[in-house]
């Protein structure tokens, strides 16, 4: 064990953090996605939901500051009903990173953009439309 890693943070996930750089990206899929077939590299972290995993994420690792958009969610196609949780992760990303713009993505892109992602996480996420894109940024010290 090691001091302030949430135990949510797998020795192989701390490894992948550490190696991807500014502009790499790490997909976070519910329970439905097809994680290993678009993976070049898969975590499984089954008993865990998707924010859990994005809160553990992000007291790790930065989001882009030079891109528009450092999040993205897939689209559910319905303007009018956004899935619930997607204001709890809006909630988490703005707790630590600050306000940060998300941008949407068509299921089919989002299912091509993972397939280009430096990772892929395997969750127990139950919520539809619960899958992430973050884009990493610079730690600046």
């Amino acid at each position: 064990m090691l001091k302030n890693i949430s135990p949510v943070i797998s020795p192989e996930l701390l490894k992948i953090l550490m190696e991807m750089g500014h502009g790499d990206e790490i997909v976070i899929g519910d329970g439905n996605f097809p994680a290993a077939s678009v993976a070049q590299r898969l975590v499984r972290l089954d008993g865990h939901g998707v924010n859990e995993i994005l809160d553990a994420i992000l007291r790790l690792m930065p989001l882009d500051t030079y891109v528009d958009a450092p999040v993205a969610l897939m689209d559910n196609g319905d303007a009018s009903n956004p899935p619930p949780v997607w204001s709890d992760y809006k909630e988490t990303v703005n707790k630590i990173e600050g306000d940060k713009k998300f941008e949407l993505v068509e299921r089919f892109e989002f299912y091509d953009r993972a397939k280009k992602a430096y990772a892929v996480i395997a969750t127990g996420e139950t919520a539809i439309y619960a899958n992430i894109i973050l884009k990493k940024g610079v730690v600046f010290q």
